[in-house]
């Protein structure tokens, strides 16, 4: 006799968190989506939630347009759309007000999605509490979802304590929700046993990824103990740090007697082609190799495979900052993978110190950057948690909700020395509502609310990507991303000089005129942000943004000129062009040729050649024999030695210094404000956080070295202290 029917459910959205970055555009998703249909085996698919509606404003595009266009197709048979979002921080990285959360899942409704799988990543019922209410509330299907980890505090009686709360909220459904696929197969059983035992109606739905290598024998514990549906993917995005392919999963069932639904092949492989064509379109641009592989050091850190994009791109982010504090301290340098096995092992280290915080979104990015930082603050010779950003220290006050152990005696004397108090009240009463004001200033900007309000609901929950969304520069900055990713991925470079018997372009039809203040600004900023990289004989050029990441797409940059100070605001447009802004003046520049000590660039169509040289006080920059000795002040590291400020006179205490690049999201000091060692002085925004800097040394703020939006790197002096 034939065991339970077992449904599946095909998880595409998380597919491409892969990349760490995007999805693919609503024309592609429109394409897959009748494919998907014609398989005849899936029961639902998960369509939006998570990352999907931040990456689509990313593109450029109305995700409000995507998801409506993507559900369709799904609504229109009968199959069952469903939603990621994280309770408390709903769909996005940090709190949510109780207003524009109960909106969110009545426009997610009006859209076409059918259910809630509503997750807390502390596994905080009273976080899921209101998720389950806003939900039922909109006519949508309330799942709460269990955020799966292995510690000796996750028990299956720590479990069903969670389900007992939601279940008397009203959860019409369960997720196991195993995001680092770290959940032990046996113990899963018992755990899906326990609830079905308990509450029978309920249905079960199983989420695991594959990174560890747990995710098929999961699938079969969970399902011979009573789970109804399970989440899949497809080739050739599947296994890796993803999901477990359709058919292993289907076959293995059918082979233990389960009743599968069968699988329209043909079906099956022109998805797995359009998936291959979106990923050579561009996708595959974004995505590291390494998401594909499955590796057993996730069992030990517990990292989920979705966040491993994001994590491979921090790295890099900050590798060449670790390796020139090992080196300036007489240590050996770390390679990439080196340094991805000592991150594992910090993040194993201090997980239980934190209270043993599932690691899913938002609080796997949080021990994740803690366990970086401390690697970093550790090579420099510092304390492990010497920098906490705050939305780990809110974490650690309570104030996102009750840690699922105890927190280490070191990070709570920490709290106290700092002044800080321990928050037991309600995460949600923290948060005022929103929307009045951002109803407020649509109306004042003369934006349309949209549909059901769907307008309102991305600029309330997404502001900043909303206003780049709105403005053009999202679409812009994307295409510029797409063409540079695809030079680096055809090994292109900025500039390619051949440097045997190398010939000066012809340079009879430049300018004869002497260089102004702003063009000299602007061969120095130019040069100073390319590396020269001699390899045989040819001498390549590449702009130091490639190693920083995606998002540091903008950089002001303040020049010295004897005591005057000149701001000049540089984005970086594609390739070798330029757009810069300097006293009201906007530039539109092209780099023509670039060799040790010279560049020449078009700027506004004039071509121009600079000579670039060392001078007592910065880099003496030379057009047509007029000369600016410059200074940059903001400290990037360059070929160009002279160009950095001499702090000879400062201590290590005395001066600010970015620990990690990133983008100066507040200030909050001013100059001539007395500060005490260890007070919060500017915040950065860096690898998703928003990190508190503070103050190594009590005194007077003397000076501040950059304004809000500037973009800093490692070592960069941000403030003086007296």
């Amino acid at each position: 006799m034939a065991k339970k029917e077992i449904k599946f459910s095909l998880i595409y959205r998380d597919m491409w968190q892969s990349s760490g970055k995007y999805v693919p555009r609503v024309d592609q998703l429109v394409k897959i989506a009748p494919v998907i249909v014609e398989m005849g085996c899936f029961d639902r698919v998960e369509t939006n939630g998570g990352a999907f509606e931040q990456v689509n404003l990313l593109f450029g595009e109305n995700p409000n347009k995507a998801v409506r266009e993507w559900t369709k197709p799904f609504n229109e048979v009968g199959i069952k759309t469903h939603m990621l979002e994280r309770a408390l921080n709903a769909i996005r990285m940090y709190p949510v007000p109780a207003d524009v959360r109960r909106l969110m899942y009545k426009v997610k409704r009006a859209q076409g999605t059918d259910i809630a799988r509503s997750f807390c990543g502390l596994n905080d019922h009273r976080n899921l509490e209101l998720s389950i209410k806003f939900a039922k509330e909109a006519g949508m299907i309330s799942q709460a979802a269990l955020s799966i980890t292995s510690s000796p505090v996750h028990t299956v009686d720590y479990y069903m304590g969670i389900v007992d709360k939601v279940v008397e909220y009203g959860a019409d459904e369960i997720c196991l929700k195993d995001m680092a696929g770290i959940g032990r197969p046996a113990t899963l059983g018992r755990l899906t046993k326990a609830i079905k035992d308990k509450y029978p109606h309920l249905i079960i739905q199983y989420h695991g990824h594959s990174g560890p290598g747990f995710s098929v024998a999961s699938m079969l514990e969970v399902a011979r103990n009573g789970a109804d549906i399970l989440d899949v993917a497809m080739e050739p995005l599947s296994w890796g740090m993803v999901h477990p392919d359709l058919i292993t999963i289907h076959e293995m069932l059918k082979d233990d007697g389960f009743a599968v639904p069968d699988i329209n092949i043909k079906a099956y492989m022109e998805a797995r082609t359009l998936t291959q064509d979106f990923i050579d379109d561009f996708l595959g641009l974004f995505i590291d190799p390494r998401n594909k592989q499955m590796t057993s050091l996730l069992v030990q850190s517990g990292l989920p495979g979705g966040m491993m994009g994001s994590l491979m791109a921090d790295l890099k982010g900050v590798h060449q900052a670790i390796n020139m504090n090992l080196k300036n301290r007489g240590q050996n340098e770390l390679n990439v993978d080196e340094l991805m096995v000592q991150m594992f092992e910090e993040t194993a280290y201090i997980w239980p110190l934190l209270g043993y915080p599932p690691l899913v979104t938002p609080f796997s990015q949080y021990v994740k950057n803690t366990a970086l930082i401390n690697i970093l603050q550790m090579s420099k010779g510092e304390k492990r948690f010497s920098q906490i950003d705050k939305n780990t220290w809110d974490m650690i006050l309570g104030k996102a909700g009750t840690l699922p152990g105890p927190l280490s005696q070191e990070l709570i004397d920490m709290a106290k020395d700092k002044g800080f108090e321990f928050y037991t009240g309600n995460p949600q009463d923290a948060f005022p509502d929103e929307l009045p004001k951002f109803i407020a200033e649509m109306e004042q900007l003369g934006w349309e609310r949209g549909e059901d309000d769907e307008e309102l609901f991305e600029f309330a929950m997404h502001d900043a990507q909303y206003r780049d969304y709105k403005s053009g520069v999202a679409k812009q900055r994307f295409e510029a991303e797409v063409e540079k990713a695809i030079a680096e991925k055809e090994n292109k470079t900025k500039v390619v000089v051949n440097m045997n018997g190398k010939q000066n372009p012809s340079r009879t039809n430049y300018s004869k005129e002497e260089g102004t203040l702003h063009e000299a600004c602007i061969a120095l900023i130019l040069y100073t942000v390319n590396e020269i990289d001699k390899e045989e004989e040819y001498c390549k050029i590449q702009s130091v943004w490639n190693s920083i990441g995606y998002w540091r797409h903008l950089m002001n940059i303040p020049i010295l000129m004897d005591s005057q100070r000149i701001n000049v605001e540089m984005h970086d447009i594609m390739k070798d062009q330029f757009e810069f802004i300097i006293e009201g003046n906007q530039y539109n520049v092209n780099i023509l040729f670039v060799d040790e000590g010279e560049i020449d660039f078009s700027i506004n169509d004039k071509k121009v050649t600079a000579a670039l040289s060392g001078c007592e006080n910065g880099t003496k920059v030379s057009i047509n024999k007029k000369e600016y000795c410059l200074l940059r002040e903001d400290l990037l590291v360059t070929e160009l030695k002279t160009t950095k400020t001499d702090t000879s006179a400062e201590s290590d205490a005395n001066l600010v210094k970015a620990p990690i690049p990133g983008k100066i999201f507040k200030i909050l000091v001013n100059k001539g404000d007395e500060v005490k060692k260890g007070d919060f002085v500017i915040v950065i925004d860096a690898m998703k956080m928003e990190n508190n800097i503070e103050a190594q040394m009590p005194g007077k703020i003397k000076d501040i070295k950059v304004g809000t939006g500037d973009m800093v790197d490692v070592g960069q002096v941000m403030m003086v202290i007296e």
